[in-house]
């Protein structure tokens, strides 16, 4: 039997981990690569069929093991062998991988074949929305998923759901009074500047919408993707509010249909005004109820009747264009009823007796009349009696006069005008658009007046007691921008079902545009239609009263209104289903994407998906808009919050085109920058026209929402334009900080802040990174530091994971700035590095705070306060300042403040004024903000300490900072015996410890003699009169210039060879004789005047600021030789004894402070 290898390779979602930023299932399809390698041709006749090959493969990946095995198969054994390079069994490498991809095959796990990567993003299927975005690949099922493949066109899944959602209850019910109000040629301006915002927006939307496979998130994922979380989620909430307000204004428009012109008395509450909008309040509540619940039912109910509304529009449309041809032969009979130029209400007029008085036969003469008739129709003379005619007055006189008499009182202006009639709708041949060319804005309580007919000049304020047709509102031009505005709105609905379209990328900019142009089209022709038809009385007359209570615009209509009526009702109420559709859905949408903490509830629902808890959301705010329950007050409010979002969409287009991302590469090329940024102004124009307190309002919204976003939302990266623009703008400034050097003013510590970690990854003085914020404020450049000893190739992952550990620790502290982590063999030679390398051009820290080594004398390793002083040295070759909280443990956190007590500063010596800075930089923060400052300087035996004082409060009033002054004064005094005495023991110690590694055993008795010697030498010398040579009689063999007593003095320098010869000599140091024989010498003079000074320092400072909450004061440079090194260690802390915080400071040698403006 020939033998056959095999290998089943089960492809794995996480093979592909690059492609989550553009692919969100990779992983629906699984696919199994089989690879068959033998020496010998297989025979098709053989025992192992075709199908059992089949079976087997199916089955390895059925069991989805991760782990590649080879099964080898022949004389009915089987073994399953592992088939990486260095396999103990003998399986050939072209078994597994090809052979031309040998070099690449130990990464094949991270980087797949193009093969592989092609045949899964052909098995890419767009998401529904609602599901998780594309950037989160869901998890491999067991069992294959049977996805439907989407198979609507541009027809049927673009164009005519934008014409549905576009064709509203404006067209309706507002159009003509806006023609009638603005005129032909405002109202032709209004359209065209709407229609031009929405056709800007749309191509920006397809320019977005073609680059790269869309999900279905409508707006939101188009703007939230282009221009980061912060401003999608403002804007997509936004954009929420708005869809959710335009249900409300849906329906308040179906309830005022129904309620004035199919069923006026269901009204409950009579009577015009605040009854008017109690009836639409309770009506509109019970419809958003029943529409509510509708959609909650399940939105395939909504999807069946779109079809009939959409049918309702279509029909409805047809039928004012059929109206406008009909008008131009035969006129419709609207007539309208004119008391001198006023429009009558046509409810009060009776019988279509637009008239004063009638002509009637009186009863008794028709009595007379009807018996004369029957008499002369039994005869064959005539009648020789002729009916009485009366003048009797008619319903319109009861209105205007006090009684219907004829004599009776009446209303100057009826009186000395007449009664006409006009016909309500011309035709199209009447000419009427002359008149109709002009605006004509009313105030409230004002009558609708036609111009051209004659009037009484004696025109008195119309009373609203009389039947006239008034003026509801206070019309103006931006007023009309703002109700016509959400006629336009809707151009999203082809985005939004991007998941059903078989070319998204195609359909979408063809079906929108094309949607756009049509509907531009059809208002722009409505309103020369409804300007060449309709009388300007009847369009001015919002709810048609002057001619019956019809529908204006049914009016037109042919064959009869009613096929507007019904239209409009069924049409309104359809689009106010789909709001309440689509508008849980998109916040169902943002709070699944996680970026608002307070919206998370709101992302879960019905096990099928269904936002439950959104649409109760939804429908609560509709809610809020019902009960507003005037349409002309709704409409504004969405107009803002869809301006806004079309103003956001023409901004991340032009802000990806301007920047040049590399991946902008749309598909759809008819757009330009420059078509963005004018689409936004005329968005921002349309905003500020419309209602610019509205547009304030939003604005404030949309910028609260941004910036909790931005300080309490979770850290999304989506690749956004946002971040581009930043890296620009950072670019920009980096450049130009590398022009020159920065000037004294505008100095700021830009710090890096060196942490140490302990073992287990955690800081070990996370105070130093509280007191750089408080420090900070805020401001400025923070760069955190921390060095993992090891090699980078083997503590990379330690690396991460400190990096981790420091931004948790900066977000807890609320400090702003980067997190810099070097891997270094040695910390000293690490800090150095990350010193020399921090930074990007004109942003280097100027600043280094690193802390105290505490514990640096009980130490066994002596490298903390080596690598310290090294440290020191490496900031000063640098030109950075230093600075080196000691106690930090003792230092106040930002939630301690200080509520009283002082910043004593102590000026010793000049430095560039960083000890003048410091203190004010910290009492800008809370902690320090209450504390007082002090300033102490040191005045020598030569100095005039008075004329110091005036001198120093002169310079702090130039520089504007306010602090007590004191100079003390410091004589030249004597070298006290303590001062001898803690010399000499800082020389043995550091001799002892650099001359031998000793035990901890030995330490011990080193102590315990140090001690010994230490009491002896306070009983010898305290009270003797030999000690000349320690003090005073020193100094004067000095200034003689006696050589001697150079020679005489011991060198503390210590080398190899010196040691060496130390210990051949000696019988061992380690011995009580070898303490005593070194407890002989004496120390350095030079050390001697140096613990001479820090003592005196010591000794002023404490007793002067003992009670400070914080003490600043110079720090010493370290001495050039660094044999020296723990010597000044002890200087150091002799300086600082007795104070419980204390910040030592050291300038970097450039001023940081100045008296000038």
């Amino acid at each position: 039997m020939a033998s056959v290898r095999f290998t089943v390779t089960p492809t794995k979602a996480e093979d592909l981990p690059g492609l989550s930023d553009t692919s969100p299932d990779l992983s629906s399809r699984p696919s199994n690569r089989v690879h068959f390698g033998s020496r010998e041709s297989v025979d098709p006749s053989d025992g192992l069929s075709e199908a059992g090959v089949a079976n087997t493969a199916s089955g390895g990946g059925g069991t989805g093991t991760p782990d590649h095995c080879s099964i080898e198969q022949g004389d009915g054994n089987s073994k399953i062998s592992n088939v990486y390079i260095n396999n103990s069994h003998g399986v050939d490498d072209d078994d597994f991988y090809d052979r031309n991809l040998a070099l690449f095959e130990e990464e094949m796990d991270t980087r797949p074949k193009v093969s592989s990567l092609l045949s899964r993003l052909v098995n890419y299927t767009n998401l529904m929305q609602g599901a998780k975005e594309h950037e989160e690949a869901e998890s491999i099922s067991d069992k294959k998923k049977t996805f439907k493949s989407p198979q609507m066109g541009t027809f049927m899944g673009v164009y005519l759901p934008c014409l549905q959602n576009i064709f509203g209850v404006i067209l309706f019910l507002r159009l003509t009074w806006v023609v009638g109000t603005a005129g032909v040629l405002q109202a032709l301006c209004i359209v065209f500047m709407c229609c031009c915002c929405t056709m800007l927006t749309a191509i920006s939307m397809s320019a977005i919408a073609t680059n790269g496979v869309v999900p279905a998130g409508g707006s939101y994922f188009m703007i939230s993707r282009s221009l980061g979380p912060e401003f999608g989620g403002a804007v997509g909430l936004c954009f929420y509010l708005g869809t959710t307000f335009a249900g409300a204004m849906y329906i308040l428009g179906a309830i005022e249909i129904l309620l004035m012109y199919i069923v006026p008395d269901a009204a409950i509450f009579k009577g015009d005004g605040a009854a008017m909008l109690n009836n639409m309040r309770i009506y509109g509540s019970i419809f958003l109820l029943l529409m509510s619940l509708l959609v909650f039912v399940g939105v395939k109910y909504v999807n069946k009747l779109a079809s009939i509304f959409l049918a309702c529009v279509i029909i409805s449309i047809i039928s004012i264009y059929a109206g406008a041809l009909v008008s131009t032969f035969k006129e419709p009979d609207f007539p309208v009823c004119m008391l001198g130029n006023r429009t009558i209400n046509g409810h009060d007029v009776v019988d279509n007796q637009c008239r004063k008085t009638v002509l009637q036969v009186s009863d008794a003469a028709e009595s007379i009349y009807s018996n004369a008739t029957a008499s002369y129709e039994n005869s064959t003379a005539p009648p020789t009696h002729s009916p009485t005619v009366v003048e009797k007055t008619t319903f319109l006189w009861g209105h205007f006069c006090q009684s219907p008499e004829l004599n009776a009182s009446c209303d100057e202006y009826f009186t000395s005008n007449n009664l006409s009639v006009i016909n309500g709708i011309p035709g199209l041949a009447s000419g009427i658009i002359t008149e109709n060319l002009w605006s004509s804005y009313l105030s409230k309580g004002d009558v609708i007046e036609k111009s051209s007919l004659q009037s009484s000049h004696e025109a008195h304020p119309a009373s609203t007691k009389h039947p006239y047709v008034f003026a509801d509102i206070t019309t103006s031009f931006t007023m009309l921008v703002g109700i016509f505005f959400p006629s336009v709105t809707g151009i999203m609905a082809g985005s939004n079902r991007s998941g059903d379209l078989k070319d998204a990328q195609r359909s979408i900019p063809i079906g929108t545009i094309l949607a756009i142009l049509t509907t531009s089209i059809v208002y722009l022709s409505s309103v020369v239609l409804f300007g060449a038809c309709i009388d300007g009385v009847v369009l001015r007359d919002k709810f048609g009263d002057s001619v019956k209570g019809n529908l204006v615009v049914g009016t037109l209509a042919w064959p009869s209104p009613w096929v507007i009526v019904i239209g409009s009702f069924f049409s309104t109420c359809g689009a106010g289903l789909q709001s309440l559709t689509g508008a849980p859905r998109l916040l169902q949408a943002i709070a699944k994407d996680n970026i608002i903490p307070f919206l998370r509830v709101f992302g879960h629902g019905k096990a099928n998906g269904e936002p439950t808890w959104a649409l109760l959301l939804t429908a609560l705010i509709a809610e809020l808009g019902i009960l507003i329950a005037s349409l002309d007050m709704v409409a504004p409010i969405l107009t803002m919050f869809f301006l806004m979002c079309y103003l956001f969409v023409n901004l991340a287009c032009a802000l990806q085109t301007l920047l040049r991302t590399p991946n902008w590469r749309p598909r759809f090329s008819y757009y330009h920058w420059a078509l963005s940024f004018l689409g936004m102004t005329i968005c921002l124009a349309l905003m500020f026209i419309s209602s610019w307190y509205y547009a304030i309002f939003a604005m404030v919204i949309a910028g609260m929402i941004y910036k909790y976003i931005e300080y309490n939302g979770a850290e999304k990266e989506w690749g956004d334009g946002i971040r581009g623009l930043s890296l620009s703008a950072a670019r920009y400034a980096l450049l130009r900080l590398e022009e020159g050097p920065p000037h004294t003013k505008n100095w700021r510590p830009q710090v890096l802040v060196l942490l140490k970690l302990d073992e287990d990854a955690h800081v070990k003085s996370p105070r130093l990174l509280t007191f750089a914020s408080q420090l900070k404020a805020g401001k400025g450049l923070t760069i955190v530091g921390t060095v993992v000893p090891g090699n980078f190739l083997q503590s990379y992952g330690e690396a991460l994971a400190a990096e981790q550990t420091l931004k948790h620790l900066m977000d807890k502290e609320r400090v702003k700035g980067f997190v810099q982590c070097i891997v270094a063999q040695k910390p000293r030679e690490g800090i150095s590095h990350m010193i020399q390398s921090s930074g990007l051009g004109g942003m280097k820290p100027n600043t280094v705070v690193m802390g105290w080594p505490h514990a640096w004398r009980q130490s066994e390793d002596p490298q903390a306060w080596k690598t310290f002083i090294n440290t020191v040295r490496v900031t000063t070759a640098a030109h950075l300042a230093l600075l080196v909280p000691k106690n930090i443990s003792l230092f106040p956190s930002n939630s301690e403040p200080c509520t009283e007590g002082y910043i004593d500063v102590w000026w010793i010596v000049h430095d560039g004024g960083m000890l003048m800075l410091l203190p004010f930089l910290l009492r800008q923060h809370k902690v320090w903000r209450k504390c007082g400052m002090r300033i102490f300087t040191v005045a020598q035996l030569e100095d005039n300490s008075i004329q110091m004082k005036k001198d120093l409060a002169t310079f702090l009033y130039h520089l504007r900072i306010e602090a007590e002054v004191e100079v003390v004064e410091m004589h030249n005094s004597d070298i006290s015996a303590y001062t001898y005495e803690r010399t000499l023991m800082m020389e043995q110690r550091s001799q002892m410890l650099r001359q031998m590694r000793l035990s901890k055993s030995d330490r011990e008795k080193e102590a315990q003699l140090v001690k010994d010697r230490n009491s002896m030498l306070r009983l010898t010398s305290i009270g003797s009169d030999d000690e000349d040579d320690t003090d005073g009689g020193e100094r004067d063999r000095a200034a003689s210039g006696s050589s001697s007593e150079h020679q005489r003095r011991v060198q503390m320098t210590w080398t190899k060879e010196k040691t060496a010869h130390h210990r051949s000599t000696q019988s061992g140091c380690s011995t009580p004789e070898g303490f005593r024989d070194m407890l002989s010498i004496r120390p350095d003079q030079s050390n001697v005047r140096r613990m001479h000074t820090a003592v005196k320092l010591n000794e002023v400072i404490v007793a002067k600021s003992h009670e400070a909450r914080l003490v600043l004061l110079n720090m010493p440079g370290p001495p050039k030789n660094t044999e020296g090194d723990e010597n000044y260690m002890e200087f150091l802390e002799v300086l600082t004894e007795g104070l419980e915080r204390v910040l030592l400071v050291r300038g970097g040698g450039s001023e940081v402070i100045t008296i000038y403006s």
